[in-house]
């Protein structure tokens, strides 16, 4: 797949994640608690995840591919989407979708400048240059902009 094609579904990621958040954020006030609207996203998630699986697996994992993998591996990524997803529902009716999303949106650019920077997770590193800190400086000036009142 090529670069153009990628960065669409990169931006296309992210309008759904906003349409997802604009819509459980609704739930969790109506259900007053954004841990059970999370329960429910997750639970549902969990469920047309197995349905696009069974239609779309060539090939499930060995079980010695499954052993392979770190025991954190297998929760420590749910942990971090459990609690910043609540945390989503719980602010976007508080400060807006908006506000909510280019303020996420920052934390992320900014954690994975610096988690690119020194290689973490595993990943190649991408070290911080003036481009990238001009991108943060950007994006800085565009979240005050947004959120300016």
């Amino acid at each position: 797949m090529n670069q153009i094609s990628l960065s669409f579904l990169a931006l296309l990621g992210g309008i759904f994640l906003a349409i997802q958040g604009g819509y459980n954020s609704q739930l969790g006030v109506l259900l007053k608690n954004p841990l059970m609207a999370s329960m429910v996203a997750f639970f549902c998630s969990a469920v047309y995840a197995a349905m696009f699986l069974a239609v779309s697996a060539r090939s499930l994992p060995a079980l010695h591919q499954m052993k392979a993998v770190p025991t954190h591996l297998w929760f420590t990524g749910a942990f971090f989407s459990v609690i910043g997803i609540s945390l989503y529902y719980y602010t976007i009716p508080r400060l807006g979708i908006s506000s909510m999303i280019s303020l996420g949106l920052f934390g992320q650019l900014l954690f994975s400048v610096i988690a690119g920077h020194f290689g973490w997770f595993g990943l190649a590193a991408e070290p911080i240059d003036l481009k990238r800190l001009f991108g943060v400086m950007a994006m800085t000036a565009g979240i005050i902009l947004i959120n300016g009142k």
